[in-house]
């Protein structure tokens, strides 16, 4: 055991105000250099590496921030206490939709105003103000809820030396052939103006339910292809049906992508049915075709039309077959003569709709790459330049002059709002199919449709020209590293994550918008030739090249000088839009090359920061080629960021470095209402993060967060249980160090002098460091497998149940009594080492409180944040003494909940105990800690009972079957294994406790089942004049009987309270002696006066004086017997 630094005195702290402590606390940081302290001081060549998830400053944080920034300070705090230099950089995410709608909204402006009603230039700008908009609240909440970041300099997404990185890595993906363009169905933004990619699409909450009008649309058959379909039913149907036009049938959830349709897809292998019925909606007869897996569905219902199946065909018969267009508001500009006929494909299916898949290449990726294997060609007409465009723009309009509601969008939810017309586009075709008898069913279909992440819209999927890097080059390497990371939950890095690596697909790096970091790419006009620019020094080069050829005036990059890192150097020009676009380069043969007009994608910024942050490769080459600072060890972020962040980091590092970009990860839940409701200003649950830090305090608020739940599950936020933390947790680590205080300053102890030895300490204080010393272990471990909710309940178990409800109250006597001796000055050591041992391992969830604990607890003006985490001491811990200890916790407890249901106060003596031993072992264990369990329940006797010994208390016990807990492991078995549960005799009962599992017989002939004593409960009955409980394999009875000086000595306890609590109201000190004057029924005095020596050793009573005290208000010892008192100090 160390020796501790002598102090003058412990300062006694009077209430506990959580918030005041931060602001105090957090003066000193700053006022110190604290956290910059904390990194000095730990050596440069053993690096704990964090990458912090850049947030965007153009919106305000809110409560899950809070707990956010909690998860990543706690384990980069734990680290630096075990000796690691743990450096972390704040950072921005300037670029991108969020800021770009946001700005858009503020400026009343639409994507098509950019360029025209204000230039791109002043767009930008306007971006780049509000982007960093909030900082100051950020930064704000960052300090008060004692995030330690460095905010002093932070990396900057839209700073040049970032995109300079940026660039370079681009570069390396290039040179290594990853990065191609390609005109593909993509899933596309109107309400935004900007492809997406595919983990865009997969952000929590893209995908939701929603209804929409569907419709089983009747494709006609030419009359030679229905013929040949229904020579198939054989002569003499043919002759009967040939009159009846055949229609194939194919359904929609977006009817208005069927004007745009080309083609209708079967699956060769399926078979088909030619089917005689009516048209619902106009009772016209027809043969419909369509699988026969799906006949059920559409003519399986009461109110299904008549039917008759005339004939079957498999869909590689079909393919060929030829269909009238279904709605002629246009025709493909090229290859007319091979569209609307049937075509093969091998995404079909007879899970739903009807085995025959719409076709609009357009509008689907699958759709677009069946018809071009076939030759079908897509739905594109002439925009006036003979380019060829769909018949939806870009607004998700249907295109001037193309059909009957050219103009309207084609999602409601592209409207303004109260603009939308009244039917929609899907109901408008809908009814005109109907008119028409083309619609064998129209109804309202729930599905699950993409939205866009920001702007809340649907998607739609559209044909764009675009840059994509070859993810999936990669992808077998991906998923090799990804085993290699450690993933809280593992779920996620084999589920979510390893998943998604299962099914990539291509990034679409390429973004149609303004405000972010241009591709770098310049090419010729016939893309026959491109350059992709690496560096600023390398694109200065490429624009003297132009001027010398006459293709620019000026190098707008003359004055930038390669190799000058300064940031005046870097501040002279800019490498966005509206700069870069008026760049022309020089081909090799000489003609021009612009910078393709598209921006990358946002999260390739973020994916981005280990090596932008430090402007490599270009500086700091050593912290990401020598390890200084890469890969993390940590990050953590919420769970939205699983196929954002987590997997940008990871694609860009695996493709240009070959490595993991981190090798731990949290992926955190999101944060609720108290009702397990998604936050929101909407719904008025929201909560401010910088009202619960000023209210309830940082400490509190970050241990509550924690505590309560796994940062990977959702934590349904309570305000009312940051109370109970404060009130439970710090409350009692608060009155522990006064107790010690008070005590303390009156014996003058001050923390040093010569320590008792451990082995020479009373077993009290033995069990209690020893269980701080496996406290410590279990905390390191779980710290260690980032798992700071152990941690948080380990040290709360640990300071409320051990240290404060069983050795602090085990040993008040030997504080307050007698002078300074061995026993006391172990008392003082084993406590003030306890605290001490606390304040360390609490300060990463608890930084501000844990601080002023220990500078209270050390005499000193240091930070707990500056000190070493504690190690275990193995010497210290005797497991026997534990478990004996914990025996005697769990009887004692079981004997005071007794009490507690029936009432019984603790300061009322009874006269035993009766304990069921399982063993000799659980025997020898009662026999040790017989007086303290005595002592904590107040009993006179703790008796023994081995199995077959004859008492007059006959415990009856049964079991009680925990279905929820049996259910999953014995499945259909679970019934009968309850069974035989629910027979177990005494003997299997006493076998179950003893030995923790039980094989029973159930009787369904399937051998013996093992049950755990987990799996049950076992129940026990009151006796009359016992209580008897029983939990874990422990059994106690209690004795209610009271005779006369049973009930004598309670009164005799009640009176010790009663005066202790005068002595407090007068003020006086815990060691000033008094005369106590008793007025009480005559029949009382004579209790009390058996009693006599024991109330005056208590109360500290040089004398009792028995007689009337004029005026005294009477006191209720117990029900109906009252007295007066009176306290007398005296010298």
């Amino acid at each position: 055991m160390s020796t501790s630094a002598p102090q003058p005195n412990f300062p006694e702290r009077g209430s506990l105000n959580l918030p005041k402590i931060a602001d105090d606390i957090l003066a000193s940081w700053e006022q110190d250099g604290t956290f910059q302290k904390s990194i000095e001081t730990r050596p440069a060549d053993r690096p704990y590496v964090f990458f912090e998830g850049p947030p965007s400053a153009n919106g305000k944080p809110g409560i899950h921030h809070v707990m956010a920034r909690a998860i990543k300070d706690i384990f980069c705090r734990f680290h630096t206490l075990k000796g690691y230099r743990v450096e972390r950089k704040a950072g921005w995410d300037t670029h991108g939709l969020p800021v770009e709608l946001g700005v858009e909204k503020e400026l009343g402006i639409t994507k098509e105003d950019i360029g025209v009603k204000l230039t791109i230039e002043e767009y930008n700008e306007a971006c780049k103000k509000a982007v960093m908009r909030y900082t100051d609240i950020w930064n704000d909440l960052t300090r008060k809820m004692g995030y330690w970041v460095d905010m002093d300099a932070p990396y900057v997404t839209y700073e040049n030396k970032y995109i300079e990185s940026v660039w370079w890595l681009l570069k390396q993906l290039d040179n290594k052939d990853l990065l191609y363009k390609g005109y593909t169905i993509q899933p596309y933004s109107p309400a935004a103006g900007t492809g997406l990619s595919s983990h865009e699409l997969n952000q929590p909450g893209a995908y939701r339910d929603v209804k929409d009008t569907t419709v089983v649309a009747q494709f006609k058959a030419l009359p030679e292809c229905g013929a040949r379909v229904l020579e198939h039913a054989g002569p003499e149907k043919a002759e009967a049906y040939g009159h009846l036009p055949v229609y194939f049938l194919a359904w929609t959830t977006t009817p208005w992508t069927l004007p745009s349709n080309t083609a209708l897809t079967v699956g060769p292998d399926i078979t088909y049915v030619l089917v005689a019925t009516k048209n619902r909606y106009t009772d016209e007869p027809g043969l419909v075709v369509l699988a026969e897996d799906l006949m059920g569905k559409h003519f399986g219902g009461k109110k299904a039309p008549e039917h008759e199946v005339i004939a079957r065909i498999s869909g590689a018969e079909l393919c060929g077959a030829r269909y009238e267009q279904l709605l002629d508001w246009a025709e493909p500009m090229e290859g007319v003569s091979e569209a609307f006929r049937i075509i093969p494909g091998d995404f079909v299916t007879t899970e739903d709709g009807t085995g025959i898949v719409h076709t609009a290449p357009t509008f689907g990726a699958d759709d677009a790459r069946v018809a071009s294997a076939a030759g079908v060609p897509p739905m594109l007409i002439d925009d006036g330049t003979g380019q060829g465009v769909p018949l939806v723009d870009l607004q998700g309009r249907i295109r001037d002059g193309v059909g009957p509601l050219a103009g309207r969008y084609v999602k409601e939810e592209y409207y303004d709002e109260g603009e939308a017309p009244e039917r929609s586009v899907d109901v408008e075709i809908a009814i005109d199919l109907k008119g028409k008898g083309l619609a064998f069913l129209v109804e309202k279909y729930e599905h699950n449709y993409p939205h866009c992440w920001r702007t809340d819209k649907p998607v739609l999927y559209y044909p764009l020209d675009s840059w994509f890097i070859r993810a999936t080059a990669a992808k077998k390497r991906m998923q090799e590293l990804n085993k290699t990371i450690r993933w809280k939950p593992a779920s996620t890095g084999s589920g979510r994550f390893g998943k998604w690596l299962e099914n990539l697909n291509d990034w679409n790096l390429s973004r149609s918008r303004f405000w972010g970091i241009p591709i770098p790419i310049w090419s010729t006009e016939d893309g026959t030739e491109r350059r992709c620019i690496g560096s600023v020094e390398e694109l200065k080069a490429a624009c003297a090249e132009a001027v010398e050829a006459g293709l620019m005036d000026a190098n707008p990059l003359e004055t930038f000088v390669p190799g000058d890192m300064s940031k005046a150097n870097y501040e002279q020009f800019d490498l966005h839009k509206h700069v870069v676009d008026r760049i022309t380069l020089k081909a090799s043969d000489g003609r021009p090359m612009r910078r393709e007009a598209d921006l990358i994608d946002v999260w390739f910024d973020s994916g981005s920061m280990p090596y932008a942050q430090w402007h490599y490769p270009f500086e700091n080459k050593e912290k990401i080629d020598a390890g200084q600072s890469y890969p993390a060890d940590f990050i953590a972020e919420g769970v939205d960021q699983t196929r954002g962040w987590f997997y940008t980091l990871h694609a860009i590092a695996t493709m240009v470095f070959d490595s993991v970009a981190y090798k731990n990860v949290v992926s955190n839940g999101l944060v609720l209402d108290k009702n397990g409701q998604k936050m929101s200003k909407r719904l008025g649950n929201a909560v401010d993060p910088f009202e619960t830090l000023g209210q309830y305090g940082p400490d509190a608020t970050r241990w509550y967060m924690i505590s309560n739940a796994q940062p990977w599950d959702n934590l349904k936020f309570d305000a009312d249980g940051i109370t109970e933390v404060q009130r439970k947790f710090f409350g009692t680590l608060h009155n522990t160090y006064n107790f010690l205080a008070l005590y303390a300053n009156i014996d003058g102890y001050t923390g040093g002098g010569e320590e008792v030895p451990v082995a020479d300490r009373p077993e009290i204080d033995r069990w209690v460091l020893s269980r701080l010393n496996s406290l410590i272990q279990e905390v390191t471990e779980a710290y260690e497998a980032l798992e700071p909710t152990k941690v948080a309940r380990a040290i709360q178990s640990f300071a409320i149940d051990d240290l404060s409800n069983w050795h602090v109250r085990q040993s008040r006597r030997r504080f307050w009594k007698g002078e300074m001796s061995d026993d006391k000055r172990s008392a003082y050591q084993t406590l003030h080492t306890c605290l001490k041992s606390l304040s360390v391992m609490i300060s990463p969830i608890a930084p501000f409180y844990a601080d002023r604990l220990y500078r209270d607890l050390t005499g000193a003006d240091e930070s707990v944040h500056l000190a070493s985490f504690p190690e275990a001491d193995a010497a210290c811990i005797d497991t026997e003494l534990e478990a004996r200890m914990a025996l005697a916790q769990q009887i004692s407890s079981q004997v005071l909940s007794l009490r507690k249901r029936e009432r019984l106060r603790v300061r009322q003596p009874l006269r035993r105990v009766l304990v069921p031993v399982l063993n000799e072992q659980m025997a020898s264990r009662i026999a040790t800690m017989a007086n303290l369990i005595k002592g904590e329940v107040n009993v006179k006797a703790i008796e023994v009972v081995r199995d077959g010994e004859n008492t007059e208390v006959s415990i009856v016990k049964r079991v009680k079957p925990d279905f929820k807990a049996l259910g999953p492991k014995f499945g259909k078995r679970m019934k009968a294994v309850a069974a035989a549960v629910n027979a177990l005799d005494a003997e299997g009962i006493a076998e179950l406790e003893r030995e923790g599992r039980v094989a029973v017989n159930p009787d369904d002939g399937q051998g013996e089942a093992l049950v755990e004593v987990s799996e049950v409960a076992i129940l026990t009955d009151d006796i009359p004049g016992w209580l008897v409980s029983s939990v874990g394999g422990v059994t106690v009875a209690l004795d209610i009987s009271l005779d006369d000086a049973l009930k004598g000595e309670g009164l005799a306890r009640e009176l010790v309270n009663r005066v202790q609590n005068l002595r407090k109201d007068a003020g006086l000190e815990v060691t000033d002696r008094i005369a106590l004057t008793v007025d009480a029924a005559p029949e009382v005095e004579a209790v009390m006066k058996d009693n006599l020596d024991y109330i005056a050793h208590e109360t500290l009573a040089n004398e009792v004086r028995w007689g009337a005290i004029s005026g005294a208000e009477r006191i209720e010892l117990s029900e109906g017997i009252n007295v007066a008192l009176a306290v007398t100090k005296q010298d």
